[in-house]
């Protein structure tokens, strides 16, 4: 069930797209129907948010079991004594899940209308509110306390300050109008702050917008999945090597009992703040950040051992994670997609000059971990295919928990290999909604597949370097 349009490109995009979802392998391999059938399906999920929002309790601190109980209490009181379930997942046990309702069709539209750009709409699907440096356009007469209707301007055309707005734009739900129309877009500069608090989302879930912050870290589930393949043990030295904001180097941290050291790089000085601010709040000790871009992390000669910032000599991490920057595509929900074919193919050339130092760095015996957010090929299972071609000393392992499905057929890779790698493909479930009825009748197993596979779309490769070689 649709609710709303399938995710748009830019027509390059769409064509290459296109390309890489009816390749020979993969048609010969399920036939076009079904090829077809299956892209079009990703397609619609990619505009909808995941059904159930995930999130890693940080078990430095606190035990699951602990967390579970404030965080039902906390969304009792937000979703006011409507009765939601917070689920343990049986194979993560770090994590809490927490079933969305909606797409709820029945909420009636408000005469005053407020606009916020695409990224703040993104987050309102996922249970934020909306703060005032996502808000571009009010109604001429919005006063605090107005009830108001949010859309989000999908395409970017919503010009700022606008009294109204004919544009193309996609419904999020009604809420309270914290200021009016004059502090919005105040002349004494951008007011921050909540903007409007929602009250009927088109998608009810909780907001965790300062929740428990140093107890919960709010983490799409193929992402938490990565540091759990990385497997990290007490007393190692890992890198994260474009580690920003930090969700998977505090959890590799917590992992480890904060013990070891857990070197984590960004080359963008404020992702790096952002970093080091969330390994104090979540209390873990073992995190050095730095700001040093990761193709630059290889030490040429020998340097001082007191020296504990990049770059670094080789063969000194026992575990490297590289959880690439990429194209974004797998990112949901997603309704319009504005990077050029030409942004989405020069990724793969910084991938693989990062994934070089990366093997480098690591120990013989060591595990690389290689992971994207993203669904083309060229990123994903080419990357392996280049990878185990060009370094001999790589062998690819099986991955431990194996949640998500099998590597994508088109880059020339065999089947034991595509079944060793996880690509979390957000079309392999129904798009369905979720109402208060539907969900009391689920089972317990029922939701718990449905985030396994209702979730972003992602990719991950685990490598060991052999001895020796």
């Amino acid at each position: 069930m649709s609710f709303f349009p399938k995710i748009s490109f830019q027509h390059e995009v769409e064509e290459y797209l296109s390309k890489v979802f009816r390749n020979n392998e993969l048609i010969t391999a399920l036939g076009t129907k079904e090829a077809e059938s299956k892209y079009q399906s990703l397609l619609s999920h990619l505009s909808h948010p995941p059904a159930i929002t995930t999130v890693r309790v940080n078990t430095n601190l606190a035990s699951v079991k602990h967390v579970k109980k404030l965080l039902l209490e906390e969304i009792q009181k937000q979703f006011k004594g409507i009765s939601v379930p917070v689920l343990e997942h049986p194979q993560l046990q770090d994590i809490l899940l927490i079933p969305s309702i909606g797409p709820r069709q029945d909420l009636k539209k408000h005469e005053s209308e407020v606009i916020v750009g695409a990224q703040c709409g993104y987050a309102v699907l996922r249970g934020a509110h909306v703060y005032v440096p996502g808000i571009i356009s009010a109604s001429r007469f919005v006063k605090a306390g107005d009830f108001v209707s949010v859309y989000s301007d999908i395409e970017g055309k919503c010009k700022r300050g606008a009294k109204e707005f004919e544009g193309v734009k996609v419904f999020l739900g009604n809420g309270i109008s914290e200021l009016s129309r004059s502090d919005i877009f105040s002349s004494h500069g951008r007011t921050t702050g909540l903007g409007v608090r929602m009250t009927e989302p088109v998608y009810l879930s909780p907001s965790f917008d300062s929740v428990l912050p140093s107890h919960l870290f709010l983490q799409n589930l193929p992402s938490v999945v990565v540091s759990h393949v990385l497997n990290p043990q007490p007393g190692e030295r890992i890198l994260d090597m474009c580690a920003a904001p930090g969700g998977k180097t505090t959890h590799v941290a917590a992992l480890m009992h904060d013990e070891g050291e857990v070197i984590a790089m960004d080359k963008i000085a404020n992702k790096v703040k952002k970093l080091k601010q969330n390994a104090e709040l979540l209390q873990l000790n073992c995190i050095k950040a730095f700001c040093y871009d990761g193709t630059k992390a290889l030490s040429a000669e020998n340097k001082e051992d007191k020296q504990e910032g990049p770059p670094f000599l080789p063969e000194s991490f026992d575990r490297i994670l590289l959880d690439a920057p990429c194209s974004g595509m797998g990112q949901r929900p997603n309704m319009a997609y504005s990077s050029t074919l030409k942004e989405v193919t020069s990724y793969q050339p910084l991938q693989r000059k990062l994934f070089s130092v990366a093997v480098k760095l690591l120990k013989p015996g060591g595990v690389l971990v290689y992971s994207t957010c993203t669904i083309t090929l060229s990123e994903n299972e080419e990357q392996v295919a280049w990878a185990l071609e060009t370094f001999p000393c790589l062998q690819l392992q099986p991955q431990e928990p194996h949640i998500g499905g099998e590597g994508m057929r088109g880059a020339g890779l065999a089947l034991h290999q595509l079944k060793l790698l996880q690509r979390f493909d957000p079309s392999a479930g129904a798009l369905q909604g979720t109402d208060m009825g539907s969900l009391q009748d689920c089972r317990e197993e029922d939701l718990v597949s449905l985030a396994n596979k209702d979730c972003i779309g992602f990719f991950i490769a685990k490598f060991i370097k052999l001895k020796g070689k």
